[in-house]
């Protein structure tokens, strides 16, 4: 197993230094994520640009909520599934939703049920989901646009899910208090 520095704004490359600002701006800290990302540069500035564009897709933040809280649960994640809980509490997401993506039980709609649907689809096929599955998504009235925003997401999360899993990113204090594990 490598052992991955907890990079910051002195520690870290000179590239990613502006790159750990932006964490400091938008989150209050250096999120422990970001602090190992940071030395790639390249890989935290195309994180931080990924979930810049997630944000401002065309989802509501209960359905971002879902893809993100979808693929971290499906990764197994012990970093990301704490930290989207507590990025869905600021988000002002019902705890019903973040609960029973959590716990990988019944969504309170079947059209939150149906995105985590697809996205699961699309993360456990690899990109290859079927036709039924596709049609799934689009009868719960999401669009094409929104299929390929689910893309958007699953590749932000792919980054983040699978830095964690190789650094085994200690989780922040703020997120402590939501720690999870995967059900087996």
């Amino acid at each position: 197993m490598a052992d991955f520095k907890l990079h910051d704004q002195s520690s870290a490359p000179d590239d990613s230094k502006p790159l750990l600002e932006n964490s400091v701006k938008g989150f209050g800290m250096i999120p422990n994520l970001h602090a190992v990302m940071a030395e790639a540069p390249g890989l935290l500035d195309g994180y931080q640009h990924l979930h810049a564009l997630f944000l401002d897709t065309s989802f509501t933040a209960e359905e971002q909520t879902v893809v993100w809280q979808s693929i971290n649960v499906e990764h197994g994640c012990h970093y990301c599934v704490p930290a989207h809980t507590a990025i869905a509490k600021q988000m002002k997401v019902d705890d019903t939703i973040t609960d029973a993506l959590r716990n990988e039980t019944a969504l309170p709609s079947d059209r939150l049920e149906a995105l985590r649907d697809f996205t699961l689809s699309v993360v456990r096929q690899r990109g290859e989901v079927s036709d039924d599955a596709v049609q799934a998504f689009f009868d719960a009235d999401f669009t094409r646009q929104q299929l390929l925003e689910v893309v958007l997401g699953v590749s932000q999360k792919v980054m983040s899910n699978y830095v964690n899993h190789l650094a085994v990113t200690p989780v922040d204090e703020p997120f402590k208090k939501f720690e999870w594990h995967k059900n087996s």
